[in-house]
């Protein structure tokens, strides 16, 4: 199956399949809700603007079934480019495939090719899945606790 699979950077045409597995993982994620025009929004500004980050979409037949989205900020610690992976999805009838491997390994590629020198990421504390699959990917638990404010 992973051979059907194409993996490339997301364009304008990629958004409402993009939306689709957008609104999968916000409706498991504690800390967030399905907003399809929110998430148009920000589909839009990153594929429109290289220097804010990227989107790779995995599809098979042209259907969108994995993505995942990295930004670019400046980490004053290290002085360099790093990486921020924002939102990764793959559609549950293709998890177990190694879909989310591949996708995730061609993301980390792209980021260090891209200049950065680190890559971070949240889980929700109670995806104990997901944890153990960033983990088998060299990921480690950081000792900093993330705090958030909206500000609007």
């Amino acid at each position: 199956m992973l051979n059907d699979v194409e993996i490339g950077r997301a364009g304008e045409n990629d958004i409402p399949g993009l939306v689709g597995l957008l609104n999968l993982l916000f409706s498991q994620e504690a800390e967030f809700t399905p907003d399809r025009e929110a998430q148009k929004r920000g589909l839009r500004r990153i594929i429109s603007d290289p220097s804010l980050g990227f989107i790779l979409a995995g599809k098979i037949d042209g259907r969108i079934v994995a993505m995942v989205n990295v930004l670019f900020t400046v980490s004053t610690a290290l002085g360099e480019r790093v990486a921020l992976l924002e939102d990764m999805v793959v559609a549950e009838e293709h998890r177990g495939t190694g879909l989310g491997s591949t996708l995730l390994e061609r993301a980390m590629d792209e980021a260090r090719e891209s200049g950065c020198r680190r890559i971070t990421l949240l889980t929700d504390a109670d995806n104990e899945k997901g944890q153990r699959f960033y983990r088998r990917h060299g990921f480690v638990r950081s000792v900093m606790v993330p705090f958030r404010k909206h500000l609007v």
